[in-house]
């Protein structure tokens, strides 16, 4: 009876701990299949994750590549908005002309330099035309110099106050018949600068300019709306004479002029 009965008990024993192994093997086979499970999933949203930063990152790189391809020689261009008037031979053949009846259309190359010589009776003015970051602007001034335009016309104003000497006409009220778009800006202002003039309106300069001839233009940065198209490249002496020799004039609603008066004969252009 005794031996019977441990035997039994053995057996149980034996059986339990099969059913435990059992059990336990099956616990980590279950284990096993859900960690796989998730390593899919996981592996699964990393994929997906990644080809959709690829594809994005392709396409913004392809649309943006393209449209800078597409503008890259006209960006500063059409960020102008040219005329549809004539341009001026380049070899200053035109007759003079003085009335438009539009702006002019792009009549220069931005990839070339330009220089306006402007020959004074006070001495003459060299001028680096800033084709780069002004085209439109320094592209009006090249037409309407090559249409000689500017010869035989005064510097109207001077204006010590704000250190600047002005012409682009027979006085502050001339104009060549058309306005072009202010272009760039805002700007700051000191001596060397050519600048459009223009009225307290935007987009309403035309062919009026003005030397900057000293700091006090300074004072004219609060509006900073003047477009600066141009740096004086030699004749920046002869511009601050010009200044130097201001009258003032009390009926002269600009403040005065230069004493002896000065004669701008001619404007030409250099092209390189």
């Amino acid at each position: 009876m005794g031996t019977s009965k441990r035997e039994r008990q053995k057996q149980g024993r034996q059986m339990r701990l099969q059913a435990a192994e059992e059990a336990a093997a099956k616990a980590r086979r279950k284990r096993l299949f859900i960690n796989l499970g998730l390593l899919l999933v996981a592996f699964l949203v990393v994929a997906f994750v990644v080809s959709r930063m690829v594809g994005g990152d392709d396409d913004t790189v392809t649309t943006e590549t393209t449209a800078e391809d597409a503008s890259s020689t006209t960006l500063a261009e059409d960020a102008f908005a040219y005329g549809t008037g004539a341009c001026a031979p380049a070899d200053g053949s035109a007759p003079r002309t003085t009335d438009f009846a539009d702006a002019p259309e792009r009549c220069i190359d931005p990839a070339k330099q330009y220089t306006a010589v402007f020959d004074t009776t006070a001495g003459p003015i060299r001028v680096a035309l800033d084709t780069a970051n002004t085209p439109g602007t320094a592209n009006n001034f090249v037409n309407l110099a090559r249409f000689h335009y500017y010869d035989g016309t005064p510097i109207f104003r001077t204006d010590p106050s704000i250190d600047i000497i002005q012409g682009g006409g027979a006085d502050n009220t001339a104009s060549p018949g058309y306005t072009i778009p202010d272009e760039g800006g805002p700007y700051t202002y000191e001596a060397g600068q050519l600048v459009m003039a223009r009225s307290a309106d935007p987009d309403s300069a035309g062919g009026q300019f003005f030397f900057v001839a000293g700091p006090n233009a300074a004072a004219l940065d609060a509006q900073g709306t003047y477009v600066v198209f141009g740096t004086v490249s030699e004749g920046l002496d002869v511009v601050q004479q010009i200044l130097a020799s201001h009258q003032a004039d009390p009926g002269n609603p600009l403040g005065g002029a230069p004493n002896p008066p000065v004669t701008i004969t001619s404007v030409t252009i250099e092209e390189s």
